[in-house]
């Protein structure tokens, strides 16, 4: 793959970094390899700097030079770049797009009926290779490409093909919810304070028990409910934390958390 694959980064921002320093660690790409525009000097400067890859101001430059291209700009600046990219894009090329809530209608509108897209919804863990990643493939999008995008993209972390009516989900689950689990470890850390921990002392012990928790669950298999009985024993400790978390509502909170921002990511995509 690595001697004939080369990818084109459209905007060069922490997540094509991120996505770009995944594919060349795990020896997917060498950083001759991989090309990005973005606008700005300093993402441009910051791409570089940890790639090890060029870089252009120009996004013709980067169909020209890439077979597959990875859409990485903010939904709003979507239309600009397909506007640019739409003379020089040809039955060769496959689009990533990782834009949120970007359909794969107005992808392929914009590139013409038989480009060969996929909308990918990767989170940001993806720069430290703990992504969790889904993706749906356009109506031209080969099998062959569906393997390449799961390639690509478990390099960097877990991912999954999935029907592209649920990519808004995976958007306020995954999408957003790194954001959620950083409040949480927040709040654990505020308590282990409040309890006399020293902060650094506390901050690492909350992140430490989310990390840990988190790989039970993906590498024994079993119900997180089964998890959390396990530690919880009969008029301990733990019992005693979780009735203060659900007088508290915390369970359904999250529940209306990944709701709201699934909704926005629909929002987000008929605009």
């Amino acid at each position: 793959m690595a001697a004939q694959l080369t990818i084109g980064f459209l905007g060069a921002g922490k997540m094509a970094t991120a996505l770009a320093k995944g594919f060349i660690r795990a020896g997917l790409i060498s950083a001759r390899q991989a090309l990005a525009s973005d606008p700005s000097d300093a993402a441009r400067a910051a791409f570089t700097r940890e790639t090890g890859a060029r870089t252009t101001a120009s996004n013709a430059e980067i169909v020209q030079f890439g077979s597959v291209l990875v859409l990485a700009v903010k939904p709003d600046q979507v239309g600009g770049v397909l506007t640019e990219i739409h003379d020089h894009f040809t039955q060769k090329h496959l689009l990533l797009s990782i834009a949120a809530g970007v359909p794969l209608a107005r992808l392929e509108t914009g590139l013409g009926a038989n480009a060969r897209v996929i909308r990918v919804m990767p989170n940001t863990p993806a720069l430290v290779g703990s992504s969790a990643t889904a993706f749906a493939l356009g109506k031209s999008a080969r099998p062959q490409d569906a393997q390449l995008a799961r390639k690509l993209f478990s390099a960097v972390g877990l991912a999954f093909p999935l029907k592209e009516s649920l990519l808004d989900a995976v958007t306020g689950l995954s999408g957003s919810g790194p954001a959620y689990v950083y409040l949480v470890i927040e709040a654990l850390s505020d308590g282990g304070v409040a309890s006399g921990l020293p902060r650094d002392v506390a901050t690492k012990l909350a992140a430490q028990t989310v990390l840990g928790s988190a790989r039970m669950v993906l590498e024994t298999g079993m119900h997180p409910g089964a998890l959390k009985d396990m530690v919880t024993s009969p008029g301990g400790t733990t019992i005693e934390g979780l009735h203060e978390l659900e007088k508290g509502k915390l369970r359904g909170t999250l529940i209306s958390a990944v709701r709201a921002a699934t909704e926005k990511s629909r929002k987000l995509g008929a605009g």
